[in-house]
C-alpha cells in the first residue's frame, strides 16, 4: 500500500492552481471537469502520480468558499532551506504565516505558508543540511 493523494476542497480553482504551481512549484498533472456533478478535479504534485503522493484539488462549482474546521492540520513539504523557501514563496506572491525557525520544543527548522483558501503548508528543512 502507499498514499496516493490528499484531497482539498478549494473555492477558486484557478487561484489555487496558480498558488500550487507558480508559488510552490508543483506541476498540474491532470484536470477533469464533471459537468453532471458540477465539479472539477485537478491533481498537482512534484512527481508523477505513479511514483509520488499528490494533492487533489476539488472545486465544487457552486461553492465559493469552505470553512476549514478544527480537524485539518497541514500539508508538509520538505525543503533544502526553509528561510530561502519562504523568501522565494513571498517573492512569488505567497503568504508566509510563520517565518523559518526552530520548532517549539525542538531543533527542526520549520515555516508555514498559507494557500488562497487558508490551508496551511508546513515547510520542513532537511535535517542533513550543512551550511
Amino acid at each position: 500500500m502507499r498514499i496516493l493523494h490528499t484531497m482539498l476542497r478549494v473555492g477558486d480553482l484557478e487561484k489555487s492552481l496558480a498558488f500550487y504551481t507558480e508559488v510552490l512549484g508543483m506541476r498540474l498533472l491532470r484536470r477533469r471537469d464533471y459537468p453532471d456533478g458540477r465539479f472539477t478535479l485537478a491533481f498537482v504534485g512534484y512527481g508523477e502520480e505513479s511514483e509520488a503522493a499528490v494533492l487533489e484539488l476539488t472545486h465544487n462549482w457552486d461553492t465559493p468558499k469552505y470553512e476549514l474546521g478544527t480537524g485539518y492540520g497541514h500539508v508538509a513539504l520538505e525543503v533544502e532551506d526553509a528561510k530561502a523557501a519562504c523568501d522565494a514563496i513571498r517573492a512569488r506572491g505567497g503568504k508566509v504565516v510563520r517565518e523559518a525557525g526552530p520548532m517549539k520544543h525542538g531543533t527542526t527548522v520549520i515555516a508555514f505558508v498559507e494557500d488562497p483558501d487558508g490551508y496551511k503548508i508546513e515547510l520542513i528543512e532537511r535535517k542533513d543540511r550543512v551550511d
